[in-house]
């Protein structure tokens, strides 16, 4: 069964660390583009960071680029967000997708959802 398991999300004080973990199972890890997307209360879902099978090519949205850093780690199938200098905006839950194919950043490109979660970045 295909699988994506996430962990690491918590409490944070405003300009604290956080690194979330997604480990993948069930397909041939260096086949997939990863990403990690977020939704805050009453927002839409957007993408926050992707890397491409092979981890030649990563992207960032605007708000995060210099604070966080996507690297996957092909021996453990897992791919990381490294989150620093977090802010109160930050607050949402994080939700780690995958594709087989080429990279992209449009979520519905995506078809391989972990179950997400929760940061929250207090001030």
């Amino acid at each position: 069964q295909v699988q994506l398991v996430e962990s690491g999300g918590g409490l944070v004080q405003a300009g604290g660390s956080l690194r979330l973990s997604c480990a993948a199972s069930g397909r041939i890890f260096t086949s997939l583009t990863m990403a990690w997307f977020r939704q805050a209360p009453g927002k839409e879902r957007e993408f926050v960071a992707g890397i491409s099978r092979r981890g030649d090519l990563t992207g960032y949205v605007d708000s995060v680029k210099g604070r966080f850093t996507i690297p996957r780690d092909d021996a453990k199938n897992t791919v990381v967000l490294q989150m620093r200098s977090l802010k109160p905006v930050d607050t949402a839950v994080y939700y780690c997708a995958a594709r087989t194919g080429s990279y992209t950043e449009s979520g519905a490109n995506f078809d391989l959802w972990g179950q997400g979660t929760q940061v929250t970045v207090s001030s």
